[in-house]
């Protein structure tokens, strides 16, 4: 389908909707209870505590290489939001920050940004954050709804990105009003959406929304040739309370809010992806609420750890206050390294962990 056509496909109201859920979501992260009361599964573990590390703390070595561009810390600030006003302020303020600390960043669904063009200066960042890995964001669903290879390059193009992430929320769509339901042969089509940018040297990672990657889906997504997956397991934002608080009538309310306690936390998701697709690269994301947390991913299995939710509140505030978070969580993360005896990732990937119950 042509650009033109997509436009027409999605008509004036239905951009409209599309903003005003982005706008919604924004509302209700920020004022809502909307956390999962499954827990991400991480306080099951402990690092083995190493009294005598026999490091400097000055000597450790944060930082690594993914698709082509170098990190100065193993964190990714995950995607959130686009397609309205206040969306471009906090993607601005994210960038920012990320820039300055060297972390790679997603944005929010581009899709508007391609059926809109006139909403891609809300995911533009790259003015403020020329050096960062950016990644673009489409629904996997949308490539049953018009979207093909050729619009998810568009994707990435138009906001100057370095990979592309299609998410997978099967159950954030089913409760929304206005989802999109129809799942069926979206595998063969990721398959032909990943070979095709992969011919322009485009990485595409999977990801889920909060509610985990099961062995299944892991094998599948590998056997189609993605480049990494994200977990986004269960354990913090909960998409379908967030959905819940969008429903229009009781029906609709009742239907979400029984999927309170829904997914895989994070913990496990990770453990089956790893032993599903062991070659696979990981990126850990679901509920993680500290560099602590992003250490036992690590330690865990994964290469990158992602983190949204925290960073919102502040990137409504300034760059600064994200800048802030970040130092944080690596001071965090450092503080782990010293004390678990790890002078470089791979050697915390090495680490002990302990795991406290089964």
């Amino acid at each position: 389908m042509e650009n033109n056509q997509l436009a027409e496909h999605v008509t004036a109201d239905e951009g409209q909707i599309l903003a005003t859920r982005k706008s919604d979501h924004i509302r209700i992260n920020l004022e809502e209870d909307v956390a999962s009361r499954v827990t991400n599964g991480l306080e099951r573990y402990r690092f083995m505590h190493q009294a005598l590390p026999e490091l400097d703390v000055r000597e450790i070595d944060t930082s690594l290489v993914l698709f082509k561009k170098r990190l100065h810390a193993p964190l990714l600030i995950s995607c959130m939001t686009g397609g309205t006003e206040q969306a471009r302020l906090i993607n601005r303020n994210l960038a920012l920050a990320a820039q300055e600390a060297g972390v790679a960043m997603g944005v929010g669904s581009t899709r508007v940004a391609v059926v809109r063009p006139e909403l891609a200066d809300t995911f533009w960042v790259r003015d403020v954050a020329p050096d960062i890995l950016l990644f673009a964001n489409i629904g996997a669903v949308q490539l049953n709804y018009g979207f093909d290879a050729e619009q998810c390059r568009r994707a990435v193009t138009a906001i100057g990105a370095d990979g592309l992430v299609l998410h997978l929320n099967p159950l954030q769509e089913v409760l929304q009003p206005e989802g999109d339901h129809n799942w069926a042969g979206v595998l063969a089509k990721i398959e032909q959406v990943v070979r095709a940018l992969h011919a322009e040297g485009i990485p595409v990672i999977a990801k889920e929304v909060g509610w985990g990657i099961s062995p299944r889906a892991a094998r599948d997504l590998a056997n189609a040739g993605v480049d990494a997956i994200d977990v986004a397991g269960a354990g913090g934002t909960s998409w379908s309370q967030v959905e819940m608080f969008r429903a229009r009538n009781d029906v609709q309310r009742r239907i979400a809010e029984a999927f309170i306690d829904w997914g895989i936390p994070t913990a496990d998701s990770i453990r089956h992806v790893r032993e599903a697709a062991p070659e696979m690269t990981i990126f850990a994301s679901g509920g993680l609420r500290n560099g602590v947390d992003g250490a036992k991913c690590l330690a865990l299995g994964a290469t990158i750890f992602g983190m949204a939710r925290p960073f919102l509140r502040a990137a409504t505030i300034s760059a600064q206050a994200v800048a802030d978070e970040i130092a944080v969580i690596v001071g965090q993360l450092r503080a782990v390294m010293l004390c678990t005896g790890s002078r470089d990732l791979d050697a915390l990937r090495r680490a002990e962990l302990v795991c406290h119950q089964p």
